[in-house]
């Protein structure tokens, strides 16, 4: 019982990929065991001291490795046995290739640290991949396959994570929940997936967190920030932990827009996982966060030009006044794992979340619209010179919000390897209450009438008639929200892995289900309950080409979150139904050698059948749901993706998708959803000096078609189909490489490093006018409305220094 041991194991695999069974192998120590059909051995040896392990079999050349491990550490070893030569080497295809037959896409966490963006992290490299689209720079959030920025799932360690409620606009942000320091794997699905993953509508993102197994340190500077993070492991390798913690400003960025402001983002956040690991059959883990995001905006004049060439017309607008936004997010997490025997895993977790929001604003603004002077060498060449529109506006806002969500959950594997069954088990109860007050008013004054708001009980022929009725804001919403909500969800799935004839068919059958209910002050109780069963096919015939196919679908439903309960005029509707859609996704992996290089083909077709469907508008990045579930819609695609060593040694991709979505509400025909992103193109792209090998490119390369331009506030969106201009932008970054894996030192300063570079980005390099909404303005002569475009960030250079010990 005193002795101390550490373990090894892992599958042996051969040149083809495929599990070797029998294989023998054989301790200095004296023990010894075999691999299984399935290729996976485990032999434990004893800890703090050097012991070679010598593979063996019949048909291949013999593996010899010396390992010295502490006690109680697990090592992963997955070698690769030749027929023809000795080959040593840890491999991740083979958890790759498991991951594929799920139509589930795994990132490179080293490639999530190196590519440029304004907002650096894994949502920066999930724009890249097809299917996903993301038109602001200045925002995390993204839309998968048509939907919305609330129907992706993300889990950090099998824990779910939330974002933040009163967010509005992507400068609002700050710091994504994922920390990229910390990340080990990500794993991403943009549809299909299986039965164990939560109740959304588009994708999965599942982050997984590093276990270190000595000390280290990295450390991140730059003129958007910073970050550092520590990692520990104590003698025995039982007790880890992994910390990080990050500061952003984003005023580099804002000032680059046509807004003068004075701005000062303060956004900070602390994030810990810690694990323990009492035996083999027992481990505990925490996941704790805490961030705080101080976000003081006062705009002071801002002139935007707009039009065409013939008839060019400029907007000048002129403010008072100022936004103040606190947000505050404490959020901790225990998982527990029991290994109860080699077959059955038990999961147990529980976790909390709670966030404090406050939105205040006071922001006056006066505006001229009209016409500019183009007179080219008049010293007054872009002035207005003849105003169609005066008018001014004011925007009051006393938004506060209290949110604590708790989770306990439970998840089971039974792995049975006679016959290649897995079976998968989980139950959640979630208690949700949100506390909510809403004060949000608009008065709109132009050329000294103040407009009223569009209803149609009266005629408003103002300036020509007046109207002797009580003046009133052009829009205003007063609620106060106190809400519970109640859920139990659980899900079962069977998986196999057979042979047809000499073609390998993986097969998944599952089933979720979801009950809720809506409680509160002034809300009558309601109870709704959903089921949703899905399916997965994989085909991986054995021909000369390596080809894999996959066919899933099944019903997905959303049960709507608190966002989704409020509707237009701020009040809670707890009959608001689950969305469900109806999804089909046909996939097929081309792998093949290039240039002697590996690359691989993705390819997807996918449609969705969507009914219950709760339309909404998006202003920014903020949502506005109608909550009548009065909609219907269908979503279709096809996306592809090749990647591979383009340039040796480094992954790059290219990625093209085609979408198209329109949702009918009330009968009345389709239009266009508010991510209606027809066509999407991407380029994310590495390489490096052949002279300098040290000195390294990254690119990232994104265009999107314009995306619906809305419509003002009150208005018919079936008179607004106005659709944006393209999103066109490239990022590019330099980073040369003092130290790293390939090049170390034994003295010297540079020896306490085992990474370190020094980079330079450029954000938008071509300085393209992107936009993601328009300001309304109305002229009062002509009662026009004019869709002025608000532009994001412009050019910006930034300069970058990234170190780990």
């Amino acid at each position: 019982m005193l002795a101390q041991t550490g373990t090894v194991r892992g599958v042996i695999l051969d040149d083809n990929k495929q599990p070797i069974d029998a294989v023998n192998i054989k301790a200095s120590t004296g023990t010894g065991t075999q691999t299984n059909k399935n290729g996976f051995f485990k032999i434990t040896i004893p800890a703090n001291e050097k012991v070679t392990l010598t593979f063996t079999h019949i048909a291949h050349k013999p593996i010899i490795i010396t390992v010295a491990l502490k006690n109680g550490e697990d090592y992963d070893f997955f070698p690769v046995m030749s027929t023809t030569a000795e080959q040593i080497g840890e491999i991740v295809l083979d958890s790759r290739k498991r991951k594929a037959v799920q139509g589930i896409e795994t990132l490179s966490a080293e490639t999530v640290r190196l590519i440029p963006g304004a907002t650096p992290g894994v949502e920066n490299l999930l724009k890249s991949l097809p299917g996903v689209s993301g038109n602001n720079e200045l925002s995390t959030q993204y839309s998968v396959r048509g939907g919305n920025y609330d129907e992706n799932l993300v889990y950090v360690n099998e824990i779910e994570v939330y974002r933040p409620f009163l967010i509005r606009s992507g400068q609002q942000e700050g710091l994504s929940f994922v920390n990229t320091d910390l990340v080990q794997n990500v794993d991403f699905s943009a549809g299909g997936f299986q039965a164990k993953f939560g109740d959304k509508l588009s994708s999965v993102l599942d982050i997984t967190y590093k276990r270190p197994s000595r000390f280290g340190g990295r450390v991140n500077l730059s003129l958007l920030g910073g970050s550092a993070s520590i990692e520990t492991a104590s003698n025995d390798s039982k007790f880890t932990t992994i910390s990080g913690i990050r500061y952003r400003d984003n005023s580099l960025l804002v000032n680059s827009k046509q807004t003068e402001t004075n701005f000062r983002p303060r956004f900070t956040d602390f994030q810990t996982y810690m694990t323990y690991k009492f035996s083999d059959k027992f481990h505990l883990s925490f996941l704790g966060n805490v961030s705080f995001n101080d976000y003081d905006y006062q705009p002071l004049t801002r002139q935007t030009n707009f039009g065409t060439l013939q008839d060019p017309i400029a907007l000048l607008i002129f403010y008072q006044g100022q936004e103040e936004d606190r947000f505050r997010t404490y959020f901790g997490a225990f998982k527990a794992n029991y290994f109860l025997n080699d077959d059955v895993t038990l999961k147990f977790i529980a976790s909390t979340y709670h966030t404090t929001e406050q939105e205040h604003f006071d922001i006056f603004a006066q505006y001229r619209l009209g016409e500019v002077n183009t007179n080219i060498g008049d010293e007054n060449l872009g002035d207005v010179e003849f105003s169609e529109g005066i008018g001014s506006q004011l925007n009051h806002g006393r938004n506060d919000l209290d949110a604590l969500i708790v989770n306990v959950e439970h998840k089971g594997t039974y792995e049975i390897e006679e016959n290649e069954n897995q079976v998968d088990w989980g139950l959640k109860y979630t208690r949700e209450d949100i506390r909510d007050r809403l004060i949000e008013w608009e008065v709109i004054d132009s050329a000294g009438f103040s407009i009223r708001p569009p209803r149609p009980d009266f005629i408003n022929n103002q300036p020509y008639d007046a109207f002797e009725g009580p003046l009133e804001p052009f829009q205003s919403i007063r609620a106060r929200n106190n809400t519970q909500i109640d859920r139990i969800s659980g899900y079962a799935q069977w998986s196999k892995q057979s042979m047809i004839g000499e073609h390998e068919l993986y097969t998944n059958i599952g089933v979720r289900a979801h009950s809720w209910t809506v409680n509160g002050d002034g809300i009558q109780s309601k109870t709704q309950a959903v089921v949703s069963p899905r399916a997965q096919i994989a085909l991986k015939p054995k021909w000369e080409q390596d080809m894999l196919f996959r066919l899933s679908g099944g019903f997905y439903h959303q049960p709507p979150f608190y966002r989704e309960l409020r509707g237009p005029d701020g009040v809670v509707n707890p009959n608001v139904k689950a969305q469900q859609s109806i999804h089909v996704v046909l996939g097929n992996d081309y792998s093949f050698k290039l240039w002697d290089r590996p690359f691989k083909l993705t390819t997807e077709a996918y449609y969705k059948n969507l009914s219950d469907v709760n339309a909404y508008t998006i202003e920014n990045v903020r949502i506005r749901y109608r909550a009548d579930n009065n909609a219907k819609a269908f979503a279709y695609g096809l996306d592809m993706r090749l990647n591979g060593e383009f340039v040796p040694g480094t992954e790059s991709w290219v990625s093209f998708g085609y979408l198209k979505t329109e949702e009918n509400i009330n009968n009345r025909g389709f239009i266009r959803r508010p991510t209606d992103q027809r066509l999407k193109f991407a380029v994310l792209f590495q390489d490096y000096m052949r002279k300098i090998p040290n000195l390294k490119l990254y690119l990232n390369l994104t265009y999107n078609t314009g995306l619906p331009g809305g419509s003002p506030s009150y208005s018919d969106p079936y008179l607004f189909q106005s659709v944006l201009p393209d999103y066109k932008r490239a990022d590019v970054g330099f980073s040369y490489v003092l130290v790293d894996k390939d090049r170390q030192f034994e003295s010297g300063w540079l020896s306490a490093f085992k990474e370190l570079n020094v980079g330079f980005e450029i954000f938008n390099v071509f300085d393209a006018q992107n936009s993601i909404t328009n300001t309304w303005v109305r002229d009062v002569y002509t009662k026009r409305q004019f869709g002025i475009p608000n532009f994001l960030t412009g050019r910006v250079f930034n300069v970058k220094m990234g170190m780990r010990f």
